[in-house]
């Protein structure tokens, strides 16, 4: 799961950021309305956690973009204007959710969750594939009756394998939905973590690559 959080506040936008990257998501932070418009452009974020108040484009413009461009991209306004009459403007104005500053960080996680499963690619509670399961609800995993102890993005891998039900994964497509976008595209991180994960689920080996195409389960 892809998030992009915008905020101008530099130190609540990366102390955010790092709250959900622990929750295992793949987060972008950017500080302005026009950043956040640049980011929406160039990726295909699951969920935007945006502050109204932004310098050069103001949050709403960047909520109006969005909806006019029909992006699948689900809106959390995450701002101090809290008011009964902010929170039905913002709504109005096309936002999936509306959450007041200040706030509780396991419902801002919570909210992101259930915004992701109204996205246009839904994430059933439970994956299961040659005795592999998944619990995207409680975040835990195993084989054959045997808990996983994997790392918040070893989670997101082989989540993704497992939704892929099959099909081979890329490495381009491991990297644009599991990691952020200051991740350089020529690193070794999807092989490393592959590594890993091949490695606690143990044997007989699961994850199949495919030669010049990616990764399969």
């Amino acid at each position: 799961m892809r998030v992009l959080v915008v905020e101008d506040e530099e130190m609540l936008a990366e102390l955010v950021a790092t709250g959900l990257r622990r929750a295992g998501f793949a987060v972008d932070t950017v500080y302005s309305g026009d950043a956040a418009l640049a980011y929406l452009a160039l990726h295909d974020y699951d969920v935007v956690v945006l502050d109204r108040d932004l310098p050069r484009v103001h949050g709403d413009e960047v909520t109006r973009e969005l909806i006019a461009s029909s992006s699948r991209t689900r809106i959390l306004m995450l701002t101090a204007s809290s008011s009964l009459e902010d929170r039905v403007e913002g709504l109005d104005l096309g936002a999936d959710d509306y959450l007041g500053k200040p706030f509780e960080f396991p419902e801002l996680v919570s909210r992101v969750r259930a915004l992701r499963r109204r996205s246009s690619r839904p994430v059933p509670p439970l994956l299961e594939r040659r005795g592999v399961r998944l619990d995207t609800v409680r975040r835990t995993a195993g084989r054959d009756g045997r808990d996983l102890d994997l790392s918040p993005k070893e989670f997101a891998v082989l989540q993704i394998l497992l939704e892929a039900d099959g099909a081979t994964v890329s490495a381009e497509e491991l990297l644009e939905r599991a990691w952020d976008a200051h991740t350089d595209p020529f690193t070794a991180a999807v092989r490393v973590c592959m590594s890993k994960l091949r490695s606690k689920l143990g044997e007989p080996a699961l994850i199949r690559t495919v030669q010049g195409v990616g990764y399969v389960l």
